[in-house]
Formats: structure tokens, C-alpha cells, sequence
């Protein structure tokens, strides 16, 4: 299904690139368009996440560099039976996080140092869950093709307006100035459609995943009331890679969240708590010790109700440093 997902998506983009050119160049436009959404979908399949990596100026990190982060991810890819993906570090305030890569093999994930600063290692391990359910479901491809095939379809839309069209017959200024809002919104609208359904269901993957539905609850608290009062000015010049992101990264700068690509927030919660709540965790702490793909395996064998079960931590809690009263080992 999601072969068959990313052809409709990338032939829905190519159809619209397209249509924009031709408004803007007739038949030759039409088929200058078809060129260049040839060489998008190449490139986008074989190297957007670098580009997306680069436009938010991430920077990979090891063991030796972010020990406690790294390990987290690593845990991770084992619960989840995925390979290690590259992992980043994006030096910016606001707490996020986002996956990309064009398969499992080919996967990365990136978290801010604003969201390593304010979370704890549980928080940390529910977020990053939740970017390998992206990567397990095969979500990164489609949602980094997206990401740039809106970019490209709003730099578009924005040329025909500046400099429009001599040819005969061409658009007029209200049909460019029309283009121009429509065109960005048809790809806003596609991201939407992608995006808001996706996020649900990595949560739920995702909790899965850490086995503590709270857990990320618990982080998207936090992240959402930070990020709503932190800029992210790369993410502002990118507007188009939003939806990858596990928090609307726009909403710092005030921006009209009319269009968001991403479901509300307390819905969300809503959603886990429920999880918990069929788990049988809602009532107890969501301190829970972080369980192995194996003792996850067993307990769901011998207990589906996960009568708040303990088992050892793999992170060494006394590295643990506190920041505004949250555990952030990072700094």
C-alpha cells in the first residue's frame, strides 16, 4: 500500500506542477513542467531527506558525541526490528522532532536541542518512538516528496505572478494573483490529507513501540506549549516541510493554523490516554521503566492489560542532569 500511495501522490504533484505550467507557458510550459517534475521525482526519491536534513541545518551525531540521545534511538530500532538510522541534532529553542529517508535502510531522525533541554529520557524515547513508527510505516518517503514537491509548487506559482507569461493568450494579472493563492493551497491541502491521519497513527505505533502511550502524551504536553512560544526560523523559511515535524514547527511565529498539517494537540492526548487506558496504565505513573522489544513481546503474551510492569532502564539515571525541573541529560 505504500508504493501504491507514494505513485498517486507523486503523480497528483507531477499533475499539478504541470497544470501550473501550462498556465503559465501553454503546451511548451506543459511539457518543460513534465521535465522538471521527472528530475524532482527522481531527486526527491534519492535525496531529499539530505536536503531537508540541510535546509534545517541538522548535524549528525554518535555515541561519543550525544551518548544518552544516541542510545535512546538505538533501544529503539531494536524494539521496533528496524536498522539504525543516522542521527541528528538541530541546534534551535524549540522542542521537535522529524524522520525522513526514502526507506528503513535509508532513515534518519533528528530532535532539537530544545526538545532534548526540556524532556525526560522517557519523554525523549516516546517522541523518537513515534518518528520510528514514521519510518516503520513508511512514512518518511511520502511525506518528504510532499514536502518538496510543495516548495517547488509555490516557488512556481510565485514566478508566474512576478513575471508572468508574454505569450498570447496567456494568464492576466487576476489569473496569475489566482494561481498564485490556489496552487500553494491544492499542495497545502494535499499535506493535509497526507500528514493529519499519519500522526495518529504513529502515535499509536509509536506506543506500541516504547510500550507507554503516556509517555508521549506526556512530551507532547510540553513540546506544544513550547513551541507555541518559541520561533524556529528555519522552519519558518521551509514552511512546505512543516507536516514532517512531530509539532507544528510554524505555530512560533503566530502564523494562521487555519490550514495546519497537523491534528490538534489535545486530541492527540486524548487518543493516548485511551491507549493507556486499554493497557491499564492510565492510573499509574508514566515513569514506567523502558521495556526491550523481548519484554514487551512476553508481556503482551502474559498480561495484555500491562499491569504497570517494571523492568530495568537502560539509561543510567544518575547522568541525569535538571533543567526548569525536567530531566534533560543533553547539555
Amino acid at each position: 500500500m505504500s508504493y501504491i500511495k507514494t505513485t498517486i501522490l507523486l503523480a497528483a504533484m507531477t499533475a499539478l506542477f504541470m497544470a501550473i505550467g501550462g498556465i503559465l507557458g501553454g503546451q511548451t510550459g506543459i511539457i518543460i513542467a513534465f521535465v522538471i517534475a521527472l528530475g524532482m521525482n527522481f531527486f526527491t526519491y534519492w535525496r531529499s531527506d539530505k536536503m531537508v536534513l540541510n535546509m534545517h541545518n541538522a548535524v549528525q551525531v554518535d555515541r561519543s558525541s550525544a551518548p544518552e540521545y544516541y542510545d535512546i534511538v538505538e533501544q529503539l530500532a531494536i524494539n521496533a526490528d528496524l536498522p539504525m538510522p543516522a542521527v541528528y541534532v538541530i541546534h534551535t529553542d524549540q522542542p521537535n522532532a522529524f524522520a525522513t529517508g526514502r526507506n528503513p535502510e535509508n532513515a534518519a531522525v533528528a530532535a532539537t536541542t530544545g526538545l532534548l533541554d526540556i524532556l525526560s529520557k522517557e519523554e525523549v524515547a516516546g517522541v523518537m518512538a513515534h518518528e520510528f513508527a514514521h519510518i516503520k510505516n513508511r512514512d518518511t518517503l511520502i511525506m518528504t516528496i510532499t514536502a518538496t514537491f510543495a516548495g517547488a509548487i509555490s516557488m512556481l506559482a510565485n514566478f508566474g505572478m512576478f513575471f508572468g507569461s508574454s505569450r498570447e493568450g496567456g494568464p492576466g494579472t487576476i489569473a496569475r494573483i489566482a494561481m498564485m493563492i490556489l496552487a500553494p493551497l491544492a499542495a497545502t491541502i494535499v499535506q493535509m490529507a497526507v500528514s493529519r491521519t499519519r500522526e495518529y497513527e504513529a502515535d499509536r505505533v509509536g506506543s506500541q513501540i516504547c510500550q507507554r502511550p503516556l509517555w508521549l502524551a506526556s512530551a507532547l504536553y510540553k513540546i506544544s506549549d513550547a513551541a507555541g512560544r518559541t520561533p524556529f526560523r528555519e522552519a519558518d523559511e521551509n514552511p512546505a516541510a512543516a507536516h514532517m515535524f512531530i509539532i507544528n514547527p510554524l505555530s512560533g511565529a503566530k502564523m494562521d493554523n487555519f490550514f495546519s498539517t497537523h491534528p490538534a494537540t489535545e486530541n492527540r492526548i486524548v487518543e493516548l490516554e485511551k491507549l493507556a487506558e486499554q493497557w491499564g496504565q492510565l492510573e499509574s505513573t508514566n515513569q514506567g521503566e523502558f521495556l526491550t522489544s523481548q519484554q514487551g513481546a512476553d508481556l503482551k503474551n502474559e498480561n495484555p492489560q500491562f499491569e504497570n510492569p517494571q523492568f530495568e532502564n537502560p539509561w543510567d539515571q544518575s547522568q541525569t542532569s535538571k533543567k526548569d525541573g525536567f530531566g534533560g541529560p543533553w547539555k
